[in-house]
């Protein structure tokens, strides 16, 4: 038997190896490849699990859950709700929600039960943290206004998500509100003892482990495992208790460090875990499941987007920012398979949901990839038929003059430190942005400022372009920044042009469309750090100093994050 599952376990991890490679070549993540690997060792095709195997893969898959669940609740510190934004926070919910009913409704006109309906419901409503923050990561949009608003989105969601984690095994049986009152009581009472235990106890009991980084992950390990345990005997689930363990540790010093040491383990009882849905695909797979999930994958893919889109307008976003935040999420979350999971467990739902959840989000997230890879090109073809999701572009207009000599695109990176030094000339000039927050804070300042957004070439028309002496664009995005070349030579302006790249190439790439001058922020960026190092040297007190003036200029810039 051992043998048996040893050599499955091997042939699997060998098949995920092989299939993540080529997935990475195409820009798919490594969670599709996960669940193809599933497919080819299920019963349709090489038929590796099964008996023993079968067993032993279903246990390291709820393992797999319970590790990933704990570094979720690392991460899911209740103080990160008050940096997420307004905005973030009730589209989140707001989504959430328009979706949930959307996607149950879909469910139930497709003739499911309530409960499968329910399920199916859930699991479009969520989207993936995982996939959207790799991808923006590697775009480097993370601190974009789009990327934030996504980002603060998918913190709500998670959120919610864990919170529904829990409450899906206390309503589950016949007496809801008996199950309520007493479990709901129960596992209100656990969570506050162990929340007061981490912060009381362990605060100079984990001074103490983190002496030994060996010994750190063990308590990690332990913890995890030992709360997994105690939910379990006490009717929840082992990724419950996970999730909470996670959580009581999230305001601790050390849960990076802890959330760090736990990815390996992690990392392999999880593609077990995305292995073994793979196989619930293949066990069930008909003509109707596949004809529902294109059908649910539509939804997904077109119908959060546009949801998404127009919470914003109301919010008065652009509608490039409105656009690449919806498309940002047009994808289910690892969360929906982890609940869905949950639901088949307690015999809520058949394996046919199983299958049906799995083949949305193959086809959702393989598709979302893409769109978010090639977002910015999406824009620009579609972008004539979404005025219907532009914010309303007389907001935050401070002044009727269009005659600026200056024109600053971008106040949040290095803008910011721009427009010190353009109140200290004596010329006029102007901020555009596109970010709403930003706008009021600048007319409440006294500065004018237009709101707009350089990659919209209608907008930049509006502009009188041909009347400036200096442009400076803080934007990094490589074409806005020729847009805005482009518009400069059809007006036929002399006017100066400085731009922004984030890296070598896209400045070699600007540089051969004309423009005058390019900031790469991490070649300045050294030349600044290297000035620094020359005028203080060992000197602490010179870096008192100026920590002192960095932080108010951190804590100023945060202000307009949303």
């Amino acid at each position: 038997m051992v043998q048996e599952v040893l050599i499955c376990i091997s042939l699997i991890i060998v098949i995920a190896t092989v299939l993540t490679i080529i997935f990475r070549l195409i820009k798919q993540p490594p969670i599709i490849a996960y669940l193809i690997t599933g497919v080819l060792a299920g019963p349709f095709f090489l038929n590796l699990v099964r008996g023993n195997s079968y067993e032993i893969i279903n246990l390291f898959a709820h393992l797999g859950v319970a590790f990933l669940l704990f570094i979720v609740g690392l991460n899911l510190n209740w103080r990160v709700l008050k940096e997420v934004g307004i905005v973030s926070t009730f589209a989140g919910i707001a989504e959430i929600l328009i979706t949930g009913v959307i996607g149950f409704l879909i469910a139930f006109g497709l003739g499911f039960s309530n409960n499968s309906a329910l399920y199916l419901g859930i699991a479009i409503a969520f989207s993936s943290t995982v996939v959207v923050v790799k991808i923006l990561s590697d775009k480097k949009e993370i601190d974009t206004l789009h990327g934030k608003i996504s980002l603060g989105i998918l913190i709500i969601e998670d959120f919610i998500a864990a919170i529904a984690l829990m409450i899906i095994p206390i309503v589950s049986g016949g007496k809801i509100l008996n199950n309520l009152l007493i479990k709901g009581s129960l596992i209100l009472v656990l969570i506050a003892l162990i929340f007061f235990i981490s912060h009381i106890l362990f605060k100079k009991f984990l001074n103490y482990l983190a002496r030994s980084q060996e010994i750190l992950f063990l308590f990690g390990l332990t913890w995890a495992l030992v709360l997994s345990i105690l939910f379990n005997k006490l009717g929840f689930s082992l990724e419950i208790g996970a999730l909470i363990a996670g959580m009581s540790l999230a305001s601790s010093r050390y849960h990076m460090e802890l959330g760090d040491k736990m990815k390996t383990l992690r990392d392999f009882f999880i593609i077990l875990f995305f292995v073994f849905f793979g196989i619930q695909l293949a066990g069930t797979l008909n003509y109707f499941i596949i004809r529902n999930a294109i059908l649910l994958s539509f939804f997904v893919i077109i119908g959060k987007p546009i949801i998404v889109m127009i919470i914003l307008r109301i919010f008065g976003y652009k509608k490039r920012t409105n656009f690449l935040a919806g498309i940002n999420i047009a994808q289910i979350s690892e969360f929906s398979l982890i609940i869905t999971l949950l639901g088949f467990t307690l015999g809520h739902i058949g394996q046919e949901i199983m299958s049906l959840i799995v083949l949305v989000s193959i086809i959702t997230i393989g598709l979302s990839s893409y769109s978010i890879y090639y977002s910015n090109h999406i824009f620009n073809k579609l972008s004539k038929w979404l005025n219907i999701f532009e914010g309303k572009r007389e907001f935050g207009v401070r002044s009727k003059k269009k005659d600026y000599k200056i024109l600053l695109f971008g106040y949040h990176r290095a803008g910011y430190k721009i427009l010190k030094i353009l109140k200290s000339m004596n010329v006029s000039f102007a901020v555009v942005d596109y970010n709403p927050k930003v706008i009021l804070s600048l007319v409440n300042q006294g500065i004018d400022c237009i709101y707009g957004d350089a990659s919209d070439k209608e907008f930049l028309n509006e502009l009188e372009l041909d009347k400036t002496s200096l442009i400076i664009s803080t934007i990094p995005d490589e074409q806005s920044n020729i847009f805005i070349r482009e518009k400069l030579k059809e007006v036929k302006s002399d006017s100066v042009f400085i731009a922004t790249a984030e890296h070598s190439a896209s400045a070699l790439d600007l540089y051969r469309e004309g423009i005058d001058y390019v900031i790469v922020p991490h070649y300045l960026g050294g030349d600044y750090a290297a000035n620094i190092i020359k005028n203080f040297g060992t000197k602490k007190e010179g870096y008192k100093e100026l920590r002192k003036k960095h932080l108010k200029e951190l804590r100023d810039e945060r202000k307009f994050d949303f």
